[in-house]
């Protein structure tokens, strides 16, 4: 597998061609004789599951199984940097490429930095997914195709109810695509703007749910480096997704020092420039405990300068609607030192999570 992100997007340099010239994806109703993928995300979920995978005797299975380099034909373990190959034919091939004619095309979902995300349906299962769209001269142009590589490289490889399923992913002269778990409830972050924050018990929710889902990515020797609102969604039953992987780092036995993430989640340790390691996550796990029972982040200020002091400084300070089992669940996990901080384990124990979380649905 670590070898098939590079063939994915080792055409990028030598793409002269404008993506926005070629051929555009048409947002809108699918025009077949099967019910439209429509506007509604209910529309959506009920069609999911009137159709489940396979119903028409193709599954949309994971990214292993179908590979977009059709040359590679063994999954490889992250890290291994060994890659079984076979000769394959053209017939071969041309069966195992998945392409942009296997979907209908439905409403946009969303638009990031390096192109757009839209509502899909596999033609044969029926299956509906949310489609990435990411054209290759805006990636080369950020210089990120390496992010795209090891966001492809670890979110493929993983697979937990409360993280985004990575299907398949596939190339033309122009764009990358990757098929993704479709979560029709959306951006945690725009519920959250709407709400102004969440009460304890659907806060202590969605700690326990991001909290089974780190401690699964660090099992797998995942770092996720960028947690925040912005990059969960909610799915059907309104659990919660980590969507986003693209400052993950598949680290086995590294410490690093790397400064990345958003700078209202950075640990003090990646500020002052130290080491770290997994523990970033659980600094992260109690900014957004933070910031779902108050409605912003704990350490924000009106300067860079002055959020990167508090933050060194630990300057926690709550509101008085918090309740103190809630307040002695962040404080321990917003320890300037490390190894302090609370274990993900403990997390999942502590009384204030158990007393209030909510069962899961998914």
């Amino acid at each position: 597998m670590a070898a098939e992100p590079d063939c994915l997007l080792k055409s990028v340099n030598s793409s002269a061609s404008d993506p926005h010239q070629s051929v555009k994806i048409q947002p809108g109703p699918v025009k077949t004789h099967e019910k439209a993928v429509t506007s509604k995300s209910t529309d959506s979920a009920r069609y999911q599951r009137e159709h489940p995978p396979g119903e028409s005797g193709r599954v949309l299975k994971p990214v292993n199984s179908r590979p977009s380099c059709p040359e590679l034909t063994a999954p490889v373990k992250p890290g291994s940097g060994k890659v079984q190959q076979k000769t394959t034919t053209s017939s071969e091939s041309a069966r195992k490429k998945w392409t942009l004619e296997d979907f209908d095309i439905g409403r946009p979902l969303g638009k990031g930095k390096f192109g757009n995300v839209y509502l899909a349906r596999e033609k044969s299962t029926k299956y509906v997914v949310a489609l990435k769209v990411l054209f290759k001269s805006q990636l080369q142009k950020a210089g990120v195709e390496h992010q795209l590589r090891r966001e492809i490289e670890i979110q493929s490889h993983l697979s937990h109810p409360h993280i985004l399923r990575l299907f398949q992913y596939f190339q033309d002269k122009t764009r990358v695509y990757l098929v993704l778990e479709y979560a029709p409830k959306g951006e945690l972050y725009k519920e959250l703007m709407k709400n102004t924050r969440f009460d304890e018990r659907r806060t202590a929710t969605y700690m326990y749910q991001m909290t089974s889902a780190l401690k699964y990515c660090h099992s797998k020797k995942v770092i996720h480096r960028d947690i925040k609102p912005e990059n969960l969604l909610l799915g059907l039953t309104g659990d919660l997704k980590i969507a986003d992987f693209g400052w993950s780092v598949h680290a086995p036995s590294s410490r690093r020092t790397t400064l990345c993430g958003t700078l209202d989640y950075l640990p003090p340790e990646m500020i002052e420039g130290k080491l770290h390691d997994e523990k970033v996550d659980i600094w992260s796990l109690g900014v957004l405990c933070y910031e779902f029972l108050v409605g912003k982040p704990p350490f924000e200020a009106e300067s860079n300068a002055d959020t990167y002091r508090r933050i060194t400084k630990v300057d926690l300070q709550f509101p008085r609607h918090v309740s103190e089992p809630a307040k002695n669940l962040v404080s321990q996990l917003l320890k300037h030192d490390p190894n302090q901080r609370l274990s993900l384990d403990k997390v999942l124990e502590h009384p204030w999570i158990k007393e209030n979380r909510l069962p899961s649905t998914s």
